[in-house]
């Protein structure tokens, strides 16, 4: 199964400024996340930030939240899992009930909010898209651990370039053009 733009919705688990710094690899994740929300300001995808407990550990990531769309809605959470949040549920409720059945996740962590996110999701009825290089945790082992509970359960382990060029569908566009160059090293 192929990612489609129009039926995708991403979703941005807890990258937060007091949890970050503990997070394995996190600058990479931060960099993918940013080519992430560069790809669905450009295609129209609609992107839901969740936040875990702002109050302990603080907004979303500056760098973060600079690069969201203007129309990104950020919803904070006390559960692990954001479809145990009701405010996150109705919006993602409502994306479903515009066609948006895709979910393309990622965050930290990998072993806790976004396993749990994803699990729920996908027992929801999503097609849920875990992306492998925009997730960690604070040790790798957990994101392994993450990744082999989550593909056994029928969610799928993609990549950021797999992502962009699934939305993208095609070369010689506009959108082609404006996001190929993000992934020249």
């Amino acid at each position: 199964m192929l990612m489609n733009a129009s039926r995708s919705h991403l979703v941005v688990v807890d990258v937060q400024a007091r949890l970050m710094p503990a997070i394995h690899e996190g600058e990479g994740l931060v960099r993918n996340l940013a080519i992430l929300l560069e790809a669905a300001k450009r295609l129209g995808v609609p992107v839901t930030v969740t936040e875990q407990y702002p109050k302990g550990l603080g907004a979303t990531l500056p760098a973060v939240a600079e690069a969201l769309p203007t129309e990104a809605v950020t919803l904070s959470k006390t559960t692990f899992s954001a479809a145990r949040e009701p405010s996150i549920m109705e919006r993602i409720a409502t994306m479903r009930g515009s066609g948006r059945d895709h979910l393309v996740i990622c965050g930290a962590e990998a072993h806790i909010c976004v396993l749990q996110t994803a699990l729920e999701f996908r027992t929801s009825g999503f097609e849920v898209f875990v992306v492998a290089d925009a997730v960690s945790s604070r040790s790798p082992h957990s994101v392994s651990a993450a990744c082999a509970r989550l593909l056994h359960a029928g969610c799928h382990w993609v990549t950021t370039e797999m992502v962009a060029f699934e939305w993208m569908e095609r070369a010689a566009t506009d959108e082609f053009r404006a996001l190929a160059p993000l992934f020249k090293d």
